[in-house]
């Protein structure tokens, strides 16, 4: 099998959840850059139409709400009218409200709990089984360092990402054998909206910096690699596994 046979994406068609900014965005743009047909969902209409300007190749937009009790069930049957049902799924949108244990309330938490761990599950439920008769899928979860490591404003958002490790690995157990493997990329720090705070903080995003192997943050460039493996068939041993693309944060 030759590179582009491995990591070429033609013929593909992605979906990307919170393509409208941060990582997702930059997931979007890679597939698509890769030769994919990405349909990209988030809920900011204008967001998404500025992500598909700016994109290379095919691209299509879904404005919906998934954390607002979307059905996700519509929502897949909606993402595969542009290019035909998608075999590549990407979960990047997340929700992170950084409140400390005892600000944390009920409904503070079943959005997080909803966005980053339940949408995730079912929206993939839901495109299995085109998945399956094709006897391809990638399924791509974000996890985070939160998965591991626990940071002081961030019980909910750190027991969803917890909560994403194992699903990845539910996930692949049941699914792997029919073609469809599922991974989940696990980011350190990155410059983007849902960590506004960490870098608004030049003291805090240092410090961040100084935490890992390599001695800065990620930028965005960093994770195109890594999730290119994983959409691709360079990854077809690989499955139920979670890939830190942290300088080594989690590593010291």
């Amino acid at each position: 099998m030759g590179v582009q046979d491995m990591f070429g994406l033609e013929g593909r068609v992605a979906l990307v959840t919170g393509a409208s900014s941060g990582l997702g965005r930059a997931a979007a743009s890679c597939l698509a850059g890769a030769g994919a047909k990405v349909v990209g969902l988030a809920r900011r209409a204008d967001a998404l139409e500025d992500w598909r300007r700016e994109a290379q190749g095919e691209t299509a937009a879904i404005a919906a709400d998934l954390a607002g009790g979307a059905d996700v069930a519509a929502i897949a049957e909606k993402a595969a009218v542009p290019f035909g049902p998608p075999d590549i799924l990407v979960n990047a949108a997340g929700l992170n409200l950084r409140q400390h244990a005892g600000a944390v309330t009920p409904e503070g938490w079943e959005r997080t709990i909803a966005l980053n761990l339940t949408v995730p599950f079912f929206l993939a439920q839901a495109l299995v089984p085109a998945m399956r008769e094709r006897g391809w899928g990638r399924i791509i979860n974000f996890a985070s360092l939160q998965s591991r490591r626990a940071f002081s404003n961030g019980i909910a958002y750190g027991a969803s990402k917890g909560g994403v490790e194992q699903l990845t690995r539910a996930m692949a157990e049941a699914w792997s054998a029919d073609g469809i493997n599922a991974n989940a990329l696990a980011p350190g720090f990155f410059p983007t909206e849902l960590t506004g705070p960490v870098f608004a903080d030049p003291q805090v995003s240092g410090a961040h910096a100084a935490a890992t192997c390599i001695g800065r943050n990620g930028e965005m460039a960093d994770l195109d690699g890594p999730l290119l493996f994983l959409a691709s068939n360079a990854s077809g041993y690989v499955t139920g596994q979670v890939l830190f693309v942290d300088g080594g944060y989690t590593a010291k």
